[in-house]
């Protein structure tokens, strides 16, 4: 599917021969989307450059970065931000919000089941193996009653479109998920350097998150607290989204922590202040399972807080995200999330998955290794982007290397076909040219759970690239639903 621009203008000869969700959307004649291109297409290319420019300058003064480990000579960088927004209508957004929703709800009952009777594989919906196997699958956890049953807090769903604009699930994260507060200021940026092109429009709001997730965090603390007190827990300034847990920390309004500043007496915890130990009820943490206790995990870290696990098996305080998690967004597990939506819920999938395969399975792996050059190949642990193979842009060397890690070591890989992302229009050095995005909507549980509006767009910066990742070069969009 093709989209065709307004005839004349800046949007002149855009002509993508992907899907692209501003040209012909669900809803290609909603007069909301028609208005967003006639507005487009009468802006001037050189002023769309220079508020960019401003943008980078702004984004750059206000410290909004991450790090790049593997560049000794550009550690710290801001996020490349595209200023034209995506947009997703009313109807779009519902499909993605109800979808998510089922699938968080779908894996804290996972979650809960895995670590208490294990029913779902008792009923051989999932093998064993790849449950208690799994490296992330904690058995400290097993019995642990975590409150309201949820164990996790906060979700990233990362979302594709394909050819013909369906929503598809590419990946769950559920232990750390990461890029909520380039949301937020992509917003504010937006609004700031682009007024034009937004005026008049109702947008769905996102200043309510950090709100939100105190709540979720408030819901899960001890019971009979009157006012308890979170905290957010960061690895300290030498982590990548260090600048994000200082975002959060301000918008939920609650103190940013190292593990240094955290005691845990009698079972309980505390924090040092000024004025002496104050208690603490609930935790945001941002580190790693293996970092948080050393008393109960890796006896060497400096990062966490000895005794934590043992004050929140006694109840006495509340940890967002749950240790253990990491089972539920393994890429070998995102294989079977539709059997365990219907396990669970009994229910069809809203959102469904991208066809994956298991090469830890016989007929999996065959297929894969005969098909390797149309298949996009990911280790089931990693993330950003690292150790992935794109069959179809790989050079025969590659294939070949690629191959014999394969071979060797079969378990670690899932394979899926090559989606033919969406694009929208971003801007280019020569003009506005459509380029591939995916999405990724955070939703924030407590008693009940709630779904950002939009989410982080990310775009594939490149021409004809379609890895999004920050650390491979991608860049971010404003997301915009439409009220």
């Amino acid at each position: 599917m093709t989209g065709q621009a307004p005839t004349g203008g800046l949007l002149e000869g855009y002509d993508s021969s992907f899907f692209c969700e501003l040209m012909n959307g669900l809803e290609p004649d909603n007069p909301d989307l028609a208005l967003i291109r006639e507005r487009l297409s009468r802006m001037d290319l050189a002023e769309l450059g220079r508020r960019a420019a401003t943008a980078e300058v702004e984004l750059y003064n206000l410290g909004i970065t991450f790090t790049v480990y593997s560049d000794r000579d550009a550690i710290d960088r801001i996020l490349p931000f595209d200023l034209i927004p995506r947009v997703l209508t009313a109807k779009e957004w519902d499909i993605i919000e109800r979808g998510v929703i089922q699938r968080v709800t779908a894996i804290n009952h996972f979650l809960w089941d895995i670590y208490h009777d294990q029913k779902i594989l008792a009923d051989g919906i999932l093998p064993r193996a790849l449950v208690v196997g799994n490296s992330n699958f904690r058995p400290e956890m097993i019995g642990l009653d975590v409150p309201l049953g949820v164990y996790v807090h906060v979700n990233g769903t990362d979302i594709v479109r394909d050819g013909e604009g369906r929503f598809l699930v590419l990946e769950d994260n559920a232990r750390t998920p990461s890029g909520v507060s380039y949301v937020i200021e992509n917003r504010h940026m937006t609004l700031r350097v682009l007024p034009d092109l937004a005026a008049g429009f109702r947008l769905r709001g996102v200043e309510e998150y950090g709100m939100r997730l105190r709540q979720a965090l408030v819901d899960a603390a001890p019971a009979g607290v009157l006012d308890p007190q979170v905290v957010l827990l960061s690895p300290g300034i030498y982590n990548s989204a260090y600048f994000e847990h200082v975002f959060l920390a301000r918008e939920m309004g609650v103190p940013l922590v190292e593990g240094r500043d955290l005691i845990v007496e009698n079972r309980r915890v505390y924090m040092r202040t000024i004025a002496g130990l104050r208690p603490v009820h609930a935790i945001y943490r941002r580190l790693n399972d293996d970092f948080l206790d050393p008393d109960v995990f890796r006896p060497d870290s400096q990062l966490g807080v000895r005794g934590l696990i043992d004050a929140w098996r006694a109840g006495n305080v509340a940890i967002a995200n749950a240790v253990g998690t990491g089972v539920a967004d393994d890429k070998a597990i995102y294989a079977y999330m539709p059997r365990i939506i219907r396990y669970y819920l009994d229910q069809d999938p809203i959102l469904h998955n991208v066809d994956t395969r298991i090469c830890a399975e016989p007929d999996g792996l065959h297929y894969t290794l005969d098909h390797l050059a149309e298949l996009v190949v990911k280790p089931v642990g990693e993330s950003g982007g690292y150790g992935l193979i794109i069959g179809p842009h790989a050079s025969k060397a590659e294939l070949e290397e690629f191959r014999a890690k394969l071979v060797a070591d079969p378990a670690n890989y899932i394979s899926q076909p090559v989606i033919s992302l969406s694009t929208s229009p971003t801007l280019c050095e020569t003009a506005i040219e459509p380029r591939h995005v995916d999405l990724r909507p955070f939703a924030v549980t407590g008693r009940s759970t709630w779904v950002l509006p939009g989410g982080l767009s990310r775009v594939a910066l490149r021409r004809n690239s379609l890895v999004v990742n920050s650390s491979q070069g991608g860049g971010s969009k404003d997301t915009w639903v439409l009220a």
